[in-house]
């Protein structure tokens, strides 16, 4: 038999799925991104659908780093409120707020349009930055027609067919890059408090 070889590119590929972990299936089993590791490189695009370099902005003023589900999400949008809120004390210890989201960037103006936000949102519609810190769980066919019920359609609010959502998730990023506390709850339903927040933030000044 002759021996088989195949294209460099597409080994290289190939050995890149591999390596990637499987995307649990329950909130409760994902593997987030531990304190004191750093920031993976990572690509979004903003409101207006232009990139946006998540590690770049990140270099200029640390942030404070938050992954929700969706401007459909009742939770998220009580955090986004609640963010803004506090947004003038974060500012004054020096930090940004950036908050990531599986919607499109269509999807991120309706929120916008429901509540006026001065920080940035950004879209993670192909969810490669959460998959790369680890929250990213698949959502089962029974919740995402239950979810369809209810009027939700994930498939159109990210414009892919993936399914998948982010635990909600909360980070501290040095200019560094490095992840200084984290706060990532399977129970969507409870968000970190801002008196927390500001707290942490102020010990990592």
């Amino acid at each position: 038999m002759k021996p088989f070889f195949l294209p460099l590119a597409l080994a290289a590929s190939i050995s890149s799925l591999a390596a990637q972990p499987a995307v649990p299936t329950r909130a409760a089993d994902v593997n987030p991104a531990k304190i004191g590791t750093t920031l993976p490189p990572i690509a979004l695009v903003d409101v207006k659908n232009q990139p946006f370099d998540l590690n770049a902005a990140v270099a200029k003023a640390p942030a404070v780093l938050v992954f929700y589900r969706g401007g459909w999400c009742p939770f998220c949008n009580a955090q986004l409120a609640a963010l803004a809120k506090i947004e003038p004390q974060l500012k004054t210890l020096g930090y940004q707020i950036i908050a990531v989201t599986p919607d499109s960037p269509s999807e991120l103006s309706r929120t916008l349009g429901k509540q006026p936000l001065s920080y940035t949102l950004l879209s993670d519609s192909k969810m490669s930055a959460a998959r790369a810190l680890g929250l990213a769980f698949r959502v089962d066919d029974e919740t995402f027609k239950k979810y369809q019920g209810f009027g939700l359609d994930l498939e159109k609010s990210s414009g892919e067919k993936h399914h998948l959502l982010p635990v909600p998730a909360v980070y501290l990023v040095g200019k560094d890059g490095l992840l200084n506390f984290s706060y990532v709850n399977p129970n969507y339903k409870v968000r970190l408090n801002g008196d927390v927040l500001l707290a942490a933030a102020k010990a990592y000044k």
